[in-house]
């Protein structure tokens, strides 16, 4: 069966939406009709080559959809369920996964190298991108990489759940480990930061405070729960601490991944406090400290992937705050688009503008 997707050819290339070619699944494999995949700022570190998988390759990695059909020995979902797509999923027995740190599963990404569909046009062999290829009308995954959709979640939002939201949420309460009545500063307003000024208000921050370059993002950020504000500068971190009795935040989540972000987030906390960094910049990105300040300001600098998350267990407690109306997820998109609609959306995120764009089948 043909179906239509976003395809990157080569890295730096242009996507190209055409016509592919899918396998039945096979044993423990799960076909997914996507409702929506949200277009986040890995798609587009891998289509520019910051991050490397093999390609041609079907990108898209944080969506949800309807089982369409399932191979041999799965179990745990059926045709006519919704799902949604977890893009690392953990081996559980690595050594990682052996400790409890699923979100570091050495295995997580070997799906990425697999061959995923064909071209309908030419044939060419087509990879997943990060495992899941939500780019695409239908999907053909390792049963490990769907976990059974909330009940009460439209799929449309819960696509959201698979990658900014466990991002965003996890940076907050598993990463960072902010406390009621702390403060929190987030670097970036983006779909990850809307995400985490929402979970830092969840937290119970006391005063919630973004940054961004663009004044356009007030609006929105303050929706999601941020107190205050502030355009980025050279002087962001003095504002900060101006706004916190000369003292910086408790906590600074960046969810840029830019060097000069990282310094900012790290010089706008407090003596002893945290700096979390979930933004995933490249190789040439240098951040530097001089060894006095580290000993003088006592503060933590860590990083942070996939919000530190075991999706199989977060996604149920993200449902019940979308619920009961603690978590909004469709206040996080800014944009729904067609799959020809992408290209457009990574122009948006490197000029950055809104939130999560959101394709919508």
């Amino acid at each position: 069966m043909v179906v239509r997707a976003a395809v990157l050819p080569a890295v730096g290339a242009p996507l190209e939406v055409t016509g592919i070619e899918l396998p039945e699944p096979g044993p423990g494999q799960v076909r997914v009709r996507l409702a929506a995949a949200g277009v986040c700022h890995s798609d587009l570190s891998l289509s520019n080559g910051t991050m490397r998988v093999p390609v041609p390759a079907v990108l898209g990695h944080e969506g949800a959809g309807t089982v369409v059909s399932v191979g041999e020995g799965v179990t745990h979902v059926a045709p006519g369920d919704g799902v949604v797509l977890n893009w690392a999923p953990s081996c559980g027995s690595c050594h990682a996964c052996a400790r409890g740190e699923v979100w570091l599963c050495a295995d997580a990404l070997t799906g990425a190298g697999a061959v995923h569909a064909r071209r309908a046009d030419d044939g060419t062999d087509l990879h997943p991108g990060l495992n899941v290829a939500a780019f695409a009308e239908e999907t053909v995954v390792a049963a490990s990489c769907v976990l059974p959709a909330p009940d009460g979640v439209p799929l449309t939002d819960a696509a959201l759940l698979g990658c900014a939201v466990l991002t965003g949420y996890g940076a907050v309460h598993h990463a960072a480990k902010v406390r009621p009545g702390e403060t929190v500063a987030v670097f970036g307003v983006g779909g990850v930061g809307l995400a985490t000024l929402q979970a830092a208000r969840i937290a119970g921050a006391e005063r919630i405070v973004a940054v961004d370059v663009s004044p356009a993002k007030e609006e929105l950020a303050r929706g999601a729960g941020a107190t205050d504000f502030l355009l980025a500068s050279d002087t962001t971190p003095r504002e900060i601490r101006g706004l916190t009795d000369k003292q910086g935040v408790d906590v600074a989540v960046e969810c840029v991944g830019r060097a000069a972000t990282i310094r900012a987030a790290w010089d706008s906390t407090r003596r002893g406090g945290r700096t979390t960094v979930v933004g995933i910049g490249g190789k040439d990105q240098q951040v530097t400290f001089n060894a006095l300040e580290i000993f003088h300001w006592g503060r933590t600098l860590t990083g942070c992937v996939y919000g530190n998350s075991n999706p199989a267990e977060d996604l149920p407690v993200l449902a019940e705050h979308v619920r009961a109306g603690r978590l909004d997820l469709g206040a996080l998109v800014t944009e729904r688009i067609a799959l020809e609609g992408i290209p457009a959306a990574f122009e948006n995120m490197l000029a950055g503008k809104g939130g999560r764009a959101l394709v919508v089948f």
